[in-house]
């Protein structure tokens, strides 16, 4: 099994700034794309940022120029830096991971973690 365990979470005021963290462990061969999704109260949970192993990027409109995500491959770990915070950005954050378990496998099995509080005071 592959576990995915988050931090950085919290309260900040409107403009501020926060350093989500992920770390996956287990039983791992690759990990693929890694990355965060959000779910506020009411709404579906949405792409935010998303990272390959390569370092491509993808990110939702609404966060471009303000979140940065990357990673770290070789401790299998993902950062979403989030700067310029509004409220609007006020959600639960999932890290997801897409991680190959074999080397005689090309299937790709998808884990997420607990998520994480980001609350965006005004």
């Amino acid at each position: 099994q592959v576990q995915l365990v988050e931090s950085g979470g919290g309260l900040v005021q409107a403009g501020g700034s926060l350093r989500l963290s992920c770390a996956a462990s287990g039983n791992i061969f690759r990990i693929n794309a890694m990355g965060w999704y959000r779910q506020a109260p009411g709404n579906e949970r949405e792409m935010v940022a998303v990272i390959t192993s390569g370092g491509s990027t993808n990110y939702a409109d609404s966060v471009k120029g303000r979140f940065t995500v990357s990673r770290e491959n070789a401790k299998n770990t993902v950062y979403l830096q989030m700067n310029s915070l509004r409220p609007e950005d006020t959600a639960v954050y999932y890290c997801y991971a897409g991680v190959r378990l074999s080397s005689l496998s090309y299937r790709q099995n998808n884990y997420w973690g607990q998520g994480t509080q980001v609350t965006v005071s005004s």
